[in-house]
């Protein structure tokens, strides 16, 4: 009988934990869902590979919450797949961010400044809530730690948005976002790599379990 009360009370302890999950990624899926029709519609009006690099990934972060809240409930083999499909995520995005930044180089474009410190900040603001939002999850299990390496990488890029904002104003060249551009890019792909070596090996039939378990 006590084993029984005790076996209980770590399930319901598990349904709690992951039932808290699921609120703090609904937040964060909704705050970067909004932040991405922002992000995008000004870094297109600013002509700024950055802003539109950051806008992509936010685009790109409210498709992993949304993978994490499907893979939450279920066994440990989705959860790695989730995070498998996340880290492919990732390194789409970062690619994505070079050809940006080819295309920059070739056209000579000089992006807006005003509205890049503007828009950047805002996202800084948003990412630094999804971050604190998501802290106490950061080593629960592979899902949730890749989650929060998204999270860490957008508060990374948003300093770097502001950063090339300041050196366009500046120097009153495109070359500060192009640079910004190739180093969000970068960071992008050392994560997507993190995340699929640390998720494939898993992954694989008897990753989880031995063999002829």
């Amino acid at each position: 009988m006590d084993d029984c009360c005790s076996n209980k009370g770590s399930e319901i302890e598990q349904l709690a934990r992951r039932a808290e999950q699921r609120r703090v990624l609904r937040v964060v899926l909704a705050i970067n869902a909004v932040m991405f029709c922002i992000e995008f519609t000004a870094g297109v009006m600013a002509s700024s590979t950055a802003l539109m690099a950051d806008s992509i990934d936010m685009f790109g972060d409210a498709s992993v919450y949304a993978l994490s809240l499907y893979a939450l409930d279920r066994g440990p083999q989705w959860r790695i797949g989730a995070a498998l499909v996340k880290g492919a995520l990732i390194l789409v995005f970062g690619l994505w961010v070079l050809i940006e930044v080819g295309l920059n180089i070739l056209y000579a474009v000089t992006p807006m400044a005003s509205t890049m410190v503007g828009i950047g900040t805002l996202a800084f603001a948003a990412n630094l809530t999804c971050l604190a939002l998501l802290w106490r999850f950061r080593r629960q299990d592979l899902n949730m730690s890749s989650t929060f390496e998204c999270s860490r990488n957008d508060v990374i890029a948003n300093v770097g948005v502001l950063v090339a904002a300041a050196g366009v104003w500046m120097a009153g060249s495109g070359w500060p976002d192009i640079v910004v551009g190739l180093l969000i890019a970068a960071l992008f792909l050392r994560s997507a790599v993190r995340v699929v070596r640390e998720a494939w090996p898993q992954f694989r039939p008897g990753g989880l379990h031995p063999r002829g378990s």
